[in-house]
């Protein structure tokens, strides 16, 4: 009799005390994740995977913390292994919005265009979602890559005309006009180019990309002036970095272009 008292007992306490354990299981989780959004902040993406690897083991099924592993493995250039943590975010909470888009983006970073597309185009078609220009300059993207440019265009088309005369221009403004100057040269149009990335520039002057791809818009329209002041720009901007030297080797090329023979 007592050793069925005991076992009645066991079976009682039994689902509270895992219970507890769960409970406390998912604060050490929450405590894991809060330490590696610092370390995120600092770029020290080693030590946020690090804590958040251990978090996962405490607890796996919280749908932001696969959210951020989803970031840090961007970060360290593992579109895979991001893709598979934000596809799981989803699976774990459908309306993750954020999560979808960053899934979107990490099939994009492998290529995976008609994967992204995807992903952006249920995102477009969500009235909830607070930021479809997001998603649809990344479309534009996808189309780009994809080499469909007249799709490109339209999408890119749509983001810069969600956007009012002198309405504060985001990120995803200036990427729209930079990816429709990208799609304009691929089309042949350097002149278009030209004019699409000189309004890019005059919101974001400080991208260095920009001023390379805007020197290449020039040179394809035999404005060579002009494209030495943007290659110089470049320069100017990240002194240290490739790019600078690539518009570096630009000014070489359009020296010996335009040098007149003696």
């Amino acid at each position: 009799m007592r050793k069925l008292l005991y076992i009645f007992f066991l079976l009682l306490f039994l689902p509270a005390a895992c219970a507890t354990d769960l409970s406390m299981n998912k604060r050490k989780m929450e405590d894991k994740r809060n330490i590696a959004g610092a370390h995120i902040g600092q770029r020290n993406y080693t030590e946020a995977l690090r804590e958040l690897l251990e978090a996962e083991k405490l607890y796996s099924e919280d749908p932001y913390l696969h959210f951020d592993l989803g970031i840090v493995y961007m970060e360290k250039e593992k579109p895979d292994l991001a893709i598979q943590h934000f596809k799981r975010a989803v699976t774990l909470k459908a309306d993750y919005s954020e999560a979808k888009n960053n899934l979107g983006v990490a099939y994009l970073k492998n290529g995976q265009w008609d994967e992204a597309i995807a992903c952006f185009k249920e995102l477009s078609e969500n009235l909830l979602y607070a930021t479809p220009q997001n998603s649809l300059v990344n479309m534009g993207l996808a189309y780009y890559h994809k080499k469909d440019f007249d799709l490109a265009e339209k999408y890119y088309k749509r983001v810069i005309g969600l956007y009012d005369d002198g309405q504060n221009k985001d990120a995803a403004y200036i990427k729209a006009l930079h990816g429709l100057g990208l799609t304009c040269m691929a089309t042949g149009r350097s002149h278009d180019a030209t004019v699409v990335l000189e309004k890019a520039i005059q919101t974001a002057p400080r991208i260095a990309e920009i001023y390379f791809d805007l020197g290449r818009a020039y040179s394809m329209a035999r404005e060579y002036p002009k494209a030495v002041n943007a290659y110089k720009k470049v320069i100017e901007l990240v002194p240290d970095r490739a790019l600078s030297l690539e518009a570096a080797m630009a000014l070489e090329r359009i020296g010996k272009q335009t040098r007149t023979p003696r």
